[in-house]
């Protein structure tokens, strides 16, 4: 689950970016339809005049958790994928960042994968794009790396996504902050687990 944060908003925080913390931390516990408009200007703090003063809806709410958390994984992933390395290093490199990006932003991360298909089907369609275009990102990092010889070429690059994407989608089930693993050490296995997958015969 998330990490509950909504029960105290950071009361220092601008308004706009105290709405979007407590939607997501109540989004991520209770669940989107679960959550009211009020819940969510009670817990932080502010009126609903406030909150539609930034935000229409809970629908821009939900989108904005989505959209926030894939522009800080979308920028990562370019500059990892620019980096003067191996294909196989970068594919490493990125693997490994997705995961701790997702579990240092858990409730967003718990939000998007569990209540985007709540949006109306023109949003859900802009955020599958969105979503979609990381994924190519990510899946000509192997693509490279099996024309240049340096990763199985005997192994669908899409399949391959589609599985190291799968276990992403399940950190939220599992993963605890006050746990013995931290985000650096789950994010070195997920990747070597990847890269090992695609180099050993």
């Amino acid at each position: 689950m998330g990490t509950g944060t909504a029960a105290e908003p950071d009361t220092a925080l601008p308004v706009q970016a105290r709405l979007l913390a407590v939607a997501s931390a109540l989004f991520a516990e209770r669940g989107f339809a679960q959550t009211s408009v009020q819940d969510i200007v009670e817990h932080a703090g502010v009126t609903k005049g406030a909150m539609y003063h930034y935000y229409s809806s809970k629908d821009d709410l939900l989108q904005e958790i989505y959209t926030r958390l894939l522009v800080l994984q979308s920028e990562r992933l370019a500059e990892i994928a620019a980096r003067p390395l191996p294909a196989a290093e970068r594919l490493r490199a990125a693997a490994a960042d997705v995961v701790v990006t997702t579990l240092d932003h858990l409730d967003d991360a718990v939000v998007s994968m569990r209540s985007m298909h709540m949006l109306p089907e023109n949003r859900q369609a802009t955020v599958r794009a969105d979503r979609r275009r990381y994924h190519e990102r990510f899946r000509a990092l192997v693509e490279e790396g099996q024309r240049t010889g340096e990763l199985r070429s005997d192994v669908s690059a899409d399949l391959v996504v589609h599985q190291f994407f799968g276990g992403i989608h399940h950190l939220g089930t599992w993963y605890r902050p006050e746990g013995e693993l931290r985000p650096e050490e789950i994010g070195a296995t997920f990747a070597d687990l990847l890269l090992r997958g695609l180099t050993d015969r």
